[in-house]
């Protein structure tokens, strides 16, 4: 049976823990430049409503050394759910390739292209959730601190789909996971709702960001404005301002605070330059394993592995 990648939740924490096993093995044949062409033959299409650097650059390069091809779909060339049903592309695409990452901008559509597709679907982005970026950090956050024992993870800012894909791990992998946001500017209510049903992990929400990362393991912020938000931007500025993670804020987080987002960033509003470039930033590691967790995340959906 075809299984898909379109939510941290729809994974169990062995499925979660075999993928960061695999992706950790793959990484240390990338630095050893050893092939490991597990997808040889196999295609992957890679279709963009919302473009993106750093999404195009992990999966294409990615696929490209497992020994598989990308094919990169641009919104010019494929205007899901406007000018071709969701449905039919899915179908159309599955018989041309073997698997597909979308990046889109309603969550919708990633369900209906997930329900009709028989190739498997990586959620690549959508406006409710970004699962290989959590996955990525996660594993990032793994390789510094080397557990996750009674790790606290505070996220300062826009309560918007990386927020909630925070909540849907902490439904997984056990933390202390603080949610700090302006009023009126939360994660999803019911994904936070499901996330505290577990048990799993202890959830708060608070509004004041020196309060929030007391003795925080991790502070990780994100833009205020996401793609699509350009309209909102100086109004958001306004209120989002002392939610900055500036040299100030940080000095109130643990002394060995890990510094994270998940790009791209804009420099002087949602971060620091001193803090991004800072010893306590683990921003562009956190980028490069996007690659390496995606390939696993592939070769798992393949059956590869």
């Amino acid at each position: 049976m075809k299984k898909d990648f379109i939510s941290i939740a729809d994974y169990s924490l062995s499925e979660l823990e075999a993928i960061f096993d695999l992706t950790k093995e793959l990484k240390a044949k990338t630095k050893r430049r050893e092939e490991h062409h597990l997808c040889k033959g196999l295609t992957m299409s890679m279709i963009f409503a919302k473009p993106s650097a750093r999404t195009r650059i992990s999966f294409e390069t990615g696929m490209y050394q497992l020994g598989g091809y990308a094919l990169y779909l641009s919104p010019a060339d494929i205007g899901i759910g406007k000018r071709e049903a969701v449905k039919d592309i899915a179908q159309v695409v599955s018989r041309y390739n073997d698997i597909i990452m979308a990046r889109l901008f309603e969550h919708i559509h990633m369900e209906v292209l997930a329900e009709h597709a028989t190739a498997p679907v990586i959620n690549g982005l959508t406006d409710y959730n970004h699962p290989c970026q959590i996955m990525a950090d996660i594993f990032t956050v793994m390789e510094h601190r080397k557990n996750l024992n009674d790790i606290k993870i505070v996220y300062i800012g826009d309560g918007n789909n990386v927020a909630n894909s925070w909540i849907n791990l902490a439904s997984k992998m056990p933390m202390h996971l603080i949610l700090c946001s302006p009023s009126g500017y939360e994660p999803d209510h019911k994904t936070l709702e499901n996330a505290r049903n577990t048990g799993i992990s202890q959830i708060e929400l608070l509004t004041d960001p020196k309060a929030a990362v007391k003795d925080a393991d991790v502070v990780y912020t994100d833009v205020w404005a996401s793609m699509g938000m350009e309209a909102e931007a100086r109004a958001r500025r306004k209120v989002f301002l002392p939610y900055q993670v500036n040299s100030d804020l940080m000095s109130h987080a643990g002394k060995n605070a890990l510094v994270m987002h998940c790009l791209p960033a804009h420099r002087g509003d949602e971060i620091t330059d001193d803090v991004i470039d800072g010893p306590q930033s683990i921003v562009f590691d956190e980028a490069e394993n996007r690659m390496h967790v995606q390939k696993a995340i592939i070769v798992k959906l393949l059956g590869k592995a």
